[in-house]
């Protein structure tokens, strides 16, 4: 059976729906994840329920850690055919994350010290926070 015209949601609904603001929705077309409707003469471009599970499926890949490329890798893998693409892409991302959770204890444990350090440290020495990120005073 053929769509009525009227059908669907408008941009503005769709975004609503999806969580998102209206210039997402419009990014995402720009980027190739999402594909615009033709607009009628006389109207404002309809968008069906798929729009809007695509929408939510980009939403929770970037909730999950991916970037905008590689859900667009995502979207072009097949379900069936291509679940080995898929599992080495999230096997790389968990790298990825593994990579940052390291630099992160690394920066942690390094502004912990500053803050032990400032705690234990006299009001008549500099600060130890400011003095590790501040220039030099002039000599």
């Amino acid at each position: 059976m053929a769509q009525r015209p009227s059908a669907g949601m408008t941009i503005g609904r769709l975004a609503k729906a999806a969580g998102v603001g209206v210039e997402t929705v419009r990014y995402y077309q720009r980027r190739g994840l999402l594909s615009s409707p033709v607009r009628p003469p006389l109207g404002f471009r309809r968008y069906g329920s798929d729009v809007l599970e695509r929408l939510r499926g980009i939403r929770r890949a970037q909730r999950a850690g991916f970037s905008l490329a590689e859900i667009a890798v995502l979207l072009r893998l097949d379900r069936m055919r291509d679940r080995h693409g898929a599992h080495q892409l999230a096997v790389r991302k968990i790298a990825d994350i593994d990579q940052q959770l390291r630099v992160l204890c690394e920066l942690r444990r390094m502004l912990t010290q500053l803050t032990d350090a400032c705690e234990r440290g006299s009001s008549r020495l500099p600060c130890p926070i400011i003095d590790r990120f501040a220039p030099p005073p002039p000599s």
